[in-house]
């Protein structure tokens, strides 16, 4: 073996070691378990990512340049080394490939959906500084951060079996709102003035709403002022449950006119068509119990996580809509999202997408408990839905 060949070897076992830990992250933050317990994981994974490189080197000095040389069989190597060599060097095929096939340049799945973005530094409109904490002031000012830099997305979505009455109807869709405390109340004053000036008939709000008990007061006053006609709707995600009781949180939404969506569904009639309009928090609340569909009942989605896009499928939901997966907060040029708390890992961190017979958006949120937006800035989504109107659109080949 030359060692042109030995060094590609040795760079694919530790991408491969870097990327089977950032598979673990992904799959990991996607599950039910307690935060505390969460980031016990974390941490273990994190350390061994960082620890097992140096430590083989340092128990084998030397083995790598006699590896590289040609000068070192593999029998000559313990079998848990050699063992998990291999195995970094199988996430290639296990997950490399896949990873690689999903990415946003090759948008499989993905509905061709006209967008028109608007971008605002919303500390310039509302004229006064959002960062409160320390912790803000600091990392909001660091070079390519954009966690204040909002993106209004004015989206028209194809659906498949939407009833033509509903063709152009509104829905202003948040998500993922993190009242940490570190960002003042404006912020979110000004993303809910940008969407009631765009007159949505629905709003809907898919979780992760706040994250510190203290911001439960601050509810009521920020989301009274969202007006439409058909009503507001929300949810609660993984986040919501750090309070210490999150129907303090439902009360406040409620009693600030939102129709809490949670682990239910209830039927409305929109422009005269009846409509199931669904709540599904799982897996960190319980799922709701849906009554087989005719067909013929158009149903709308309200999901934290994309992840429930099999169980829409089952259900026969037509519009998903979902967050939480921030668009993984930082994305690379081209390459699009690494991180995603997803079971999917990034395949859904942002964007629309179909699978018979559910069309999903998953928005990148407006807000994070992380400061830092890398190439991923906050999203406003304001969706136009529409019925497909020709068979050689990109979405009707998917279908």
């Amino acid at each position: 073996m030359n060692i042109v060949l030995g060094s590609i070897i040795l760079l694919m076992i530790l991408m491969g070691h870097v990327g089977l830990h950032l598979a673990i992250y992904n799959r990991l933050n996607s599950t039910g378990l307690t935060r505390r317990r969460i980031k016990q994981i974390e941490k273990f994974f994190l350390a061994t990512m960082l620890l097992i490189p140096p430590l083989v080197i340092g128990l084998y000095p030397g083995a790598v340049s006699e590896f590289l040389r040609g000068n070192l069989s593999l029998s000559q190597l313990p079998t848990l080394l050699v063992g998990y060599g291999t195995l970094c060097l199988s996430t290639w095929l296990l997950l490399g490939i896949p990873w690689l096939l999903w990415r946003p340049v090759f948008a499989l799945e993905w509905v061709d959906a006209a967008r028109d973005v608007s971008h605002y530094r919303v500390q310039d409109e509302v004229g006064v500084p959002l960062a409160r904490s320390t912790a803000c002031k600091w990392e909001s000012r660091l070079p390519l951060n954009q966690i204040f830099h909002l993106a209004v997305e004015r989206i028209s979505l194809p659906v498949m079996g939407l009833p033509r009455e509903l063709d152009g109807y509104r829905i202003a869709h948040l998500s993922d709102i993190h009242l940490t405390g570190d960002v003042q109340p404006d912020y979110m004053d000004f993303v809910i003035e940008q969407a009631n000036q765009w007159k949505p008939e629905m709003f809907a709000m898919t979780g992760d709403i706040i994250d510190k008990q203290p911001c439960i007061d601050w509810l009521h006053e920020m989301f009274h002022r969202a007006i439409a006609a058909d009503g507001c709707y929300y949810i609660l995600g993984n986040h919501d449950t750090r309070v210490v009781d999150p129907g303090q949180t439902r009360r406040e939404l409620t009693r600030a006119g939102w129709t809490d969506l949670g682990t239910r569904s209830i039927s409305r009639r929109l422009r005269g068509v009846d409509v199931e309009l669904i709540g599904n928090e799982h897996p960190w609340f319980t799922r709701p119990a849906l009554a087989s569909s005719s067909g013929n009942l158009f149903r709308i989605l309200l999901s934290h996580s994309p992840d429930q896009l099999t169980w829409a499928r089952q259900h026969e939901v037509h519009l998903m809509l979902a967050g939480h997966t921030h668009g993984g907060q930082g994305r690379l040029p081209w390459v699009g999202p690494l991180m995603s708390p997803s079971y999917h890992g990034s395949r859904y961190a942002s964007g629309d997408f179909y699978k018979s017979p559910t069309t999903m958006h998953v928005t990148r949120g407006l807000g994070g408990v992380h400061l830092l937006r890398l190439w991923c800035p906050p999203e406003l989504s304001l969706i136009e839905l529409r019925c497909p109107i020709n068979s050689s659109s990109k979405f009707l080949e998917l279908c």
